[in-house]
């Protein structure tokens, strides 16, 4: 055994106060270009992940910790290059060195690695992950009894909701509570996150930092090295790669996002990919900012400028904008709190609570579920859909005005939010009948927050409904939704109050289609008992005429013309 530990951080545990640090005598960095070589990913999201790992690096230097940084094709390469510096500084004698590791979230990664080390005589101690706030162990006192599998059907063995994981949560840390009960009354308040904004509405400014030469160098080498996807230039390039960075994109959705992010949060605006969004998920998933962090953060903020769920319309916010308005604008003046908040616009009850139960709620779920229901998750069809991705979804040529905002955000940022993913994006690929793990590549491929563990059970289990894991039923729905939360359909050339003939919203025939097609897996499905009333009420030459609409359309999309 040797006498030094090494702390081996990967390129998604990039945050300087870990306590894994604390012990070790060195720190090794392994920045492996082979998964880029293998398959198109957006420039932004390189850019991103490589400039953080190398921002990274220089400032535990600067800290003084003592980092070896290898630049190689694979870890296999990478370790070989790590042992043999070190065998080289210690002239051939010592011990292999021993590493210590916080397990990685992708299935199975920390044991391959695991055995990558030992492959070369030394040894690698997997810790828990400090970057996600509940442990295996947590989630196994909560679940209790066996880990689910996932059936040749897509059917899970065990199935786990999120609201139920999240109340837990809520009473285990803490959060937005109040003596044992949910501060406000109730414990979600998705209902007053349903609105969309007038027309004269303006949403904050998006946080932007300016790439500075160690940025500009990886971008220049990331668009020579590797054959991507999506904008290659840095104009639109404004994500956090830094740890300060992500402190002040964070400070900067407190004080201006968060008070009309409640209220909008659902909803889908032209020409504005980011509304009241915090933007925050990658430098969350990097591991920049600890999940705590933000948590917190929306919590104390709610405690010092709060009001009752939809108390702040951010449409009535005077000329000086919401984020600078004072409070006494807003109301009685009981938010006001006097101080340093005198002029932040208050934060309403359903803001903060929405927030974090994307956080604690959704994120912290969804790892734990992948690691539950993994590997049969990612190959997981339920509904044996297997058509390709149609060409939009790379090209983002198509009339449909919303898939074609959606598309176009992911091609211009590397991002949409969550609703575009869900309700657009995912929505669409599920009703004409795409691959669940084609789709899921493509989101993890364009999306600069995507890992294997965030976008497997967001596309394949909800998105896709390949499998009831997290989900009783499909998200799935006609253009009716999309005209609800978004202002799309008014500029587009396809009618949403139409289902049938040229013109009609594609959405419409393909949703009724897909249930019609899928009938025997979903009718008696949770929730589907008023869709399902609605098919039985048409017919015969109703279902005709859809039938012709949906297979127009899938024609249409398959030959990018759509």
């Amino acid at each position: 055994m040797s006498d030094r530990t090494t702390c081996w951080l990967l390129g998604d545990q990039l945050n300087p106060d870990l306590d894994v640090l604390d012990d070790a005598d060195d720190v090794l960095l392994i920045e492996a270009h082979g998964f880029a070589d293998r398959k198109p990913y957006h420039a932004h999201k390189l850019t991103v992940v490589f400039s953080a790992m190398r921002h990274f690096r220089d400032r535990l230097r600067e800290g003084g910790h003592d980092v070896t940084y290898v630049r190689a094709e694979s870890f296999g390469e990478g370790l070989d290059e790590f042992f043999a510096e070190r065998s080289a500084e210690t002239e051939g004698g010592g011990d292999a060195p021993d590493l210590r590791l916080m397990r990685p979230a992708s299935h199975g990664a920390g044991d391959r690695l695991r055995e990558l080390v030992a492959e070369r005589g030394g040894t690698l101690e997997l810790v828990d992950n400090e970057l996600f706030w509940t442990t295996p162990a947590d989630w196994r006192a909560w679940a209790g009894g066996e880990e689910t599998e996932i059936g040749p059907g897509g059917a899970a063995e065990r199935t786990y909701r999120q609201e139920n994981w999240y109340r837990h949560v809520r009473r285990e840390t803490g959060v937005l509570m109040d003596d044992g009960d949910p501060v406000g009354g109730e414990w979600n308040y998705d209902d007053a996150n349903q609105e969309t904004p007038p027309d004269e509405w303006e949403p904050p400014g998006r946080p932007t930092f300016e790439p500075d030469e160690l940025t500009r160098e990886t971008h220049a080498w990331v668009r020579e090295r590797f054959d991507t996807w999506g904008n290659d230039s840095l104009d639109g390039f404004a994500w956090p790669v830094t740890r300060a960075e992500a402190l002040e994109a964070l400070d900067r959705f407190v004080r201006e996002g968060l008070p009309a992010f409640g209220r909008y949060q659902d909803a889908m605006v032209g020409g504005e990919p980011f509304l009241s969004h915090s933007l925050l998920s990658p430098a969350i998933n990097l591991g920049l900012l600890d999940p705590r962090e933000p948590v917190r953060a929306v919590e104390r903020a709610y405690e010092e400028r709060g009001v009752e769920p939809g108390a702040y319309d951010p449409d009535r916010h005077g000329d000086a904008g919401g984020a600078s308005t004072s409070l006494d604008e807003f109301g009685d003046g009981d938010a006001a709190t006097g101080g340093a908040n005198d002029d932040l616009a208050p934060v309403p009850l359903n803001a903060a609570e929405g927030f974090i139960r994307q956080v604690i709620g959704w994120r912290e779920f969804v790892r734990h579920v992948y690691r539950e229901a993994m590997p049969e998750l990612a190959d997981a069809n339920k509904l044996e859909q297997k058509r390709e991705l149609p060409p939009a979804y790379w090209d983002g040529e198509t009339d449909m005005e919303c898939l074609s905002e959606a598309v176009g955000h992911v091609r211009e940022f590397g991002y949409a939010h969550h609703i575009e993913r869900l309700m657009v994006l995912s929505n669409f690929a599920l009703v004409y009948g795409v691959d669940p793990g084609e789709l899921n590549e493509w989101f993890h491929l364009g999306f600069v927050d995507a890992y294997h563990w965030v976008t497997t059970p967001n596309v394949v289990a909800m998105g896709s409904f390949g499998t009831d894991v997290l989900s009783s039923r499909p998200y799935a729905s006609s253009g009716s939704y999309v005209n609800r939360m978004s202002d799309h359909c008014a500029d587009c050339p396809y009618a949403v109050s139409r289902t049938t003939g040229e013109g009609a919203c594609p959405f419409n025939a393909l949703y009724w289609d897909f249930l019609k097609e899928n009938e025997e897996t979903l009718r008696g499905t949770g929730r589907m008992g008023l869709m399902y009333s609605h098919v039985d009420g048409k017919d015969d030459e109703e279902w005709t005429a859809i039938r012709e609409r949906a297979a127009a359309v899938r024609e249409l999309a398959a030959e990018g013309e759509l």
